[in-house]
This record gives C-alpha cells, structure tokens and sequence, in this order.
C-alpha cells in the first residue's frame, strides 16, 4: 500500500498538467509563423476566462482571436502590428500585461503611492501617539494626593 501511493502520486500530477486548447486544425504550417502566434497568444487575454490567455482557453471566444492572430501573421503583419490590432479590435483589457501609459500609468502609480501614504499616516500617528505619553503630567495635586490615601485606606 505504501508503495503505491508515490506512483499514484505521479501518475495524478501527470495528468493534472495543463493542456492547451489550441486545436490541430488551427496550427500553421510554417513553424516560425506557429511560434511567433504561440508567443503573441501568451500575451493576450481571454475575454470569457479573464486571466487566463487565449492558448489555454476552450472559449469560442479565445478561438476566435487565436484564428485572427495567424491570420494577421500570414498577412505578413509584424508581431507589434498584429498586437496593435487585436487592441484597436477587443480594447486593452485584451493585453495580460497592460502598457504604462496614458490613463493606465495612473494605475500603476496608484498602488505604491497609496502605500506610501498610508506609510505616512501610519507614522504620523504613531509620532502623536508617542507625544501624547510625554506631555501628560502625571503628578497628583496634593488634594488628590489625599483622596487617593483615603480611597486606599477604606
């Protein structure tokens, strides 16, 4: 029993490996052609799945765009040129990495500036928090000098 569970192990990880949906028919019969729709595939979105690319989706959809990418290459586009147009095409929430510019540099600044502001506030506030300690006098007047004493005696 015990040696059976390494091989089921295996043969279960094996099989669980990710396949892609990429189907005969749509495999160019150029291989440099093939390659550079492989590479441009990895880098576009499938708009069904949302963060998964094109080549690893089954999505009607992803197939479509796969389909236009070769189509596109054969045309003799280059691979800027063929990206270029699945953008002005789907947008660029098509892209898994979107470009660093324009309203998107917003984004990409967004995330680091409001952790360094929050930094700051975390700071400030530990700062006043630090102060408060000091300034307090924490010397009893005599009245409540003896106040305390008599609450203590009872």
């Amino acid at each position: 029993m015990k040696s059976r569970i390494p091989a089921l192990t295996l043969a279960l990880a094996l099989i669980a490996t990710p396949l892609l949906a990429v189907q005969p028919n749509e495999v160019l019969s150029d291989p440099a052609l093939e390659a550079r729709a492989r590479t441009l595939s990895k880098d576009l979105r499938c708009l069904v799945c949302r963060n998964e690319n094109i080549d690893d989706s089954n999505a009607d959809l992803a197939r479509d765009i796969r389909l236009l990418v070769r189509e596109r290459l054969v045309a003799g586009d280059t691979d800027a040129a063929a990206m270029e147009y699945i953008v002005d095409r789907y947008g660029e929430y098509v892209l898994l990495n979107p470009t660093s510019k324009g309203a998107n540099l917003i984004l990409w600044i967004a995330g680091p500036a409001m952790l360094l502001m929050g930094g700051g506030v975390a700071a400030a506030y530990i700062r006043k928090r630090r102060g408060v300690g000091d300034t307090a006098s924490t010397d009893l007047s005599e009245d409540e000098e003896k106040r305390l004493a008599e609450i203590l005696k009872k």
